[in-house]
């Protein structure tokens, strides 16, 4: 198992904390990198969370949730999420989007949606749901790879972009 892990962990990926409101009023959130965008027509996002993870309940009976995007430097929030904690939200600065649910302050983007539908994938959850309002902003994605935190560079990207040109 471990070997397949450190073979998946070889696929960079970014990060992003989903978040979502219970019914009750509690705020829930998680560190995820199985996050990915699956239709424009209608809008559709998914992400996947363990069954195991004992927000697991509480994620699929609110009925919405908010996927927000980390930028480079943003470490802190992705450990905090990641951490079980008794209020991850503490200190953290959120916004209520117009379906009452808490989105991170300053992250590169986020996509508040509607659960559309719920499936069982082996040990995890995979939700769907359909984008309802968005917001993204300039700056720098932060990138897990390998277990370890990075960041994509504009100025690599623009040497990669110009090597590819110049081949």
């Amino acid at each position: 198992m471990r070997a397949l892990r450190d073979a998946l962990g070889q696929f960079a990926t970014g990060v992003a904390v989903v978040t979502a409101a219970t019914g009750r009023g509690d705020r829930l959130g998680v560190t995820v990198n199985s996050f990915t965008s699956v239709s424009l027509d209608p809008p559709l996002v998914l992400w996947c969370l363990s069954r195991r993870a004992p927000s697991a309940p509480a994620f699929a009976e609110a009925g919405r949730f908010a996927v927000n995007v980390l930028a480079a430097g943003q470490e802190h929030l992705s450990r905090r999420f990641a951490t079980p904690l008794p209020d991850k939200f503490a200190g953290v600065e959120t916004v209520l989007t117009p379906g009452g649910v808490p989105v991170l302050a300053g992250t590169l983007a986020h996509f508040a949606c509607r659960t559309v539908t719920t499936y069982e994938g082996g040990d995890h959850l995979i939700f769907v749901g359909e984008v309802e309002h968005f917001r993204g902003a300039p700056g720098e994605p932060l990138v897990f790879h390998s277990g370890s935190y990075g960041a994509f560079s504009v100025a690599r990207r623009e040497a990669m972009s110009g090597a590819a040109m110049a081949g």
